[in-house]
């Protein structure tokens, strides 16, 4: 007897959950929910046929190594996307080394500009000596207006969850157009055909991308990082995982994009090649792939054409800026 599948639940690699009489095998680490029931996720579980469970399910790909040493300044290269550890899932691999400088920093939003901010403070300086139905109309009006803002960014995310998820179905089930996808993942487990971004002290750094604060920022994710995910934000690193919020990895075909380099400000006229989807500012311009060295390792990062001297990668608890990089395209 296997244990039946509950919402709220984190599943990992291995996991056989029974659900309505019939076996589920895990395909994809996640955290359940109530409407992800095993049948309406087959990019989540895969279901086994009746007596021995025997798995009918199909998921990503695996390959080997063959080291990691980009360069800038000459011709595109190819990401070298495999991973060392080769068949083994990511949950079962030792962490080795856990980087220090990988430290928390999510922070509360508030939500209101600058201009908001004095508006309401003008108005409570107005107000002071007012009856108290007038400054109570005012904590009306500030709390509605802050459960409005609420409301607008909960559904943003939701709806970015949404759509995560129907990528995520969709490449499982082999019907995504694409040579690669963003498919949503959790924590420390890396998928097998995940796209190398860069190395860091003999880790191995992927491309991930998660959202925020109405934005979908590109970053970094590695099997030794606390959360799995980090992205950098105004000038922060912003650790991402389930106990905060998924994130999406970069899969696919590794042969099928390649890095071309970049100096300085990003003109896509000029980059002669199509760049792969990343994210998008809050403001809603496209953010690109990028990938730059700093201190003897190689980061995975974000660059837009706005940027005006090159990318930022997330690095030390904050972002940093970098005029030779080089950003991910289709080959």
């Amino acid at each position: 007897m296997y244990p039946s599948w509950q919402p709220g639940t984190q599943y990992n690699y291995d996991d056989i959950v029974e659900y309505q009489g019939a076996c589920y095998k895990i395909i994809q680490p996640h955290r359940s929910q109530s409407d992800w029931t095993p049948p309406v996720t087959p990019a989540l579980w895969g279901r086994m046929s009746d007596g021995g469970c025997r798995q009918t399910y199909q998921s990503g790909g695996d390959c080997g190594s063959t080291g990691y040493n980009p360069s800038y300044g000459q011709q595109s290269q190819q990401p070298m996307h495999q991973r060392q550890e080769g068949d083994r899932p990511s949950n079962n691999i030792p962490v080795t080394q856990p980087f220090a400088q990988e430290q928390e920093q999510e922070k509360p939003h508030h939500g209101m500009d600058e201009s908001t901010k004095k508006k309401l403070e003008i108005g409570g300086g107005l107000l002071a000596g007012a009856a108290a139905i007038g400054a109570g109309v005012l904590a009306y009006n500030h709390h509605n207006q802050k459960v409005e803002e609420k409301n607008a960014q909960s559904w943003s995310s939701d709806l970015y969850q949404r759509e995560a998820l129907q990528r995520t179905q969709q490449y499982r089930s082999g019907q995504y157009q694409g040579p690669v996808a963003w498919i949503l993942n959790e924590g420390q487990n890396i998928p097998r055909d995940a796209i190398q971004g860069g190395e860091e002290r003999g880790e191995r750094l992927y491309i991930c991308r998660a959202y925020h604060k109405g934005g979908l920022m590109v970053g970094k994710a590695c099997r030794v990082f606390k959360k799995g995910g980090v992205i950098g934000y105004a000038h922060e690193e912003v650790h991402k995982s389930v106990k905060v919020e998924r994130y999406e990895i970069l899969v696919g075909n590794g042969q099928a994009v390649k890095w071309v380099p970049v100096h300085g400000r990003l003109n896509l006229s000029t980059l002669g090649a199509t760049p792969v989807e990343g994210g998008k500012e809050p403001n809603g311009e496209p953010q690109y792939i990028a990938q730059a060295p700093y201190h003897g390792a190689v980061h995975p990062g974000k660059v837009c054409e706005s940027f005006k001297n090159g990318c930022f990668i997330p690095y030390d608890n904050s972002e940093k800026e970098v005029k030779e990089y080089a950003v991910l395209c289709y080959a």
